[in-house]
């Protein structure tokens, strides 16, 4: 009987230790929908990519993210914003620096510092 109370308790610990090791095999799902956001940005600063190519990119990761419910990452609407400076388009440079500071209050210091209107030299 002992041995079949033992086998019995064997079985049991393996069987909770399955379980336990399972649940950690689980992947966490990813707070934000990086697209190839840090792609793009290398390639932007490497300068293999004009603004224009990068401003198509973004916005399709943006859109993306959109269709997935998840938000864009921290600094994509910042980076966005700046080509967007890059290109004339100030209006839309100041939306993207804004909801980068909507969406991550910290980053205001420096949306405020991009927005701050520059003293001409």
């Amino acid at each position: 009987m002992s041995q079949r109370h033992s086998m019995r308790g064997l079985m049991l610990l393996a069987g909770l230790a399955v379980a336990t090791l399972s649940g950690c095999a689980t992947r966490s799902q990813a707070l934000y929908h990086w697209g190839d956001f840090e792609a793009q940005q290398y390639s932007y600063f490497k300068g293999d990519k004009g603004p224009e190519d990068g401003i198509q990119s973004l916005e399709k990761i943006r859109e993306e993210a959109k269709a997935k419910g998840k938000p864009v990452p921290p600094g994509m609407q910042a980076h966005l914003g700046l080509l967007y400076g890059q290109t004339g388009r100030t209006d839309l440079l100041e939306q993207n620096l804004q909801g980068e500071r909507q969406q991550f209050p910290e980053s205001a210091a420096y949306v405020d510092f991009l927005l701050k209107p520059k003293k001409p030299e």
